[in-house]
C-alpha cells in the first residue's frame, strides 16, 4: 500500500513488441493488465511501444541526431517502476527489447550524490508473452540486466502467458485471462507498488 500523505508513485511501460501502433499487441496488452494492477495500488501509469520511436544502436545515453532514446529515458528517471514487456522470438526477449538494455547500460556509469548507480531505488516487473515455451528464461534475461544497471526485482516480480507450441493463437486472442496468469499479474503489480513505496522512503545506502 502506497502513503497518501506523498505524491503517487509513478510506473513506465516500456511495451518492446515488433509491431508499430496502432497493430494489436499482446505485449501491449500484458503491459496494460500491470498497469491496471497498478493503478489499483495507487500509482500513475503511462505506456509507450518502443517500436514507434527511433532508439539508436549504442550504450551510451545520448546516441546524436535523431536519437529519441533521450525522451524515453527521461520517462524512466522520473518513474518509480519499470515495466519491461516482451515477446518471445526464437526463446529470447525481442531485438527491441534488447536495445532497451542495451541503452539503459549507460546508466551503470551514471550515478548520485551518494556514488550510487542512478537507477537504484527504482522497481522493475517483467511480462513476458509468446507462443512458444521459454518465458522463464526470457525472465531471467531481462532480471539479470535490469539488477546490473541497478533496478530492484520484487517478489514475484514477472507474469507470463505462453500459447500452445506450434499454435498461432496470441495472447490479445484470448476471450478471458486465465485465472492463475490474472494473479500472477496482480502479485506482480503489488509487490512492485509496495517495494517501491519502500526503497523511496529507505533509500539504499551510500556507496561512499
Amino acid at each position: 500500500m502506497t502513503d497518501s500523505t506523498q505524491p503517487p508513485l509513478t510506473a513506465i511501460a516500456l511495451v518492446c513488441s515488433l509491431k508499430p501502433s496502432p497493430a494489436p499487441s499482446s505485449s501491449e496488452l500484458m503491459a496494460e493488465h500491470v498497469c491496471e494492477q497498478l493503478r489499483a495500488a495507487g500509482v500513475k501509469t503511462e505506456t509507450l511501444r518502443c517500436v514507434d520511436h527511433s532508439i539508436s544502436p549504442g550504450v551510451e545515453a545520448d546516441m546524436g541526431d535523431g536519437d529519441e532514446w533521450p525522451q524515453i529515458r527521461e520517462k524512466v528517471l522520473n518513474s518509480n517502476i519499470l515495466v519491461l514487456a516482451t515477446p518471445v522470438w526464437l526463446g529470447n526477449p525481442s531485438s527491441v527489447t534488447q536495445r532497451v538494455l542495451e541503452r539503459l547500460d549507460a546508466e551503470l556509469s551514471n550515478t548520485d550524490d551518494a556514488d550510487r548507480p542512478i537507477m537504484i531505488g527504482k522497481v522493475a516487473v517483467v511480462a513476458v508473452v509468446g507462443n512458444e515455451d521459454g518465458a522463464h528464461k526470457v525472465i531471467a534475461d531481462c532480471f539479470q540486466g535490469l539488477n546490473d544497471i541497478g533496478f530492484t526485482i520484487p517478489a514475484q516480480g514477472s507474469t507470463y502467458w505462453n500459447g500452445e507450441a506450434m499454435q498461432s493463437k496470441d495472447y490479445n486472442d484470448l476471450d478471458e485471462v486465465p485465472e492463475a496468469i490474472a494473479s500472477a499479474t496482480a502479485a506482480a503489480a503489488r509487490n512492485a507498488a509496495h517495494l517501491a513505496n519502500a526503497l523511496r522512503n529507505g533509500q539504499y545506502p551510500p556507496y561512499s
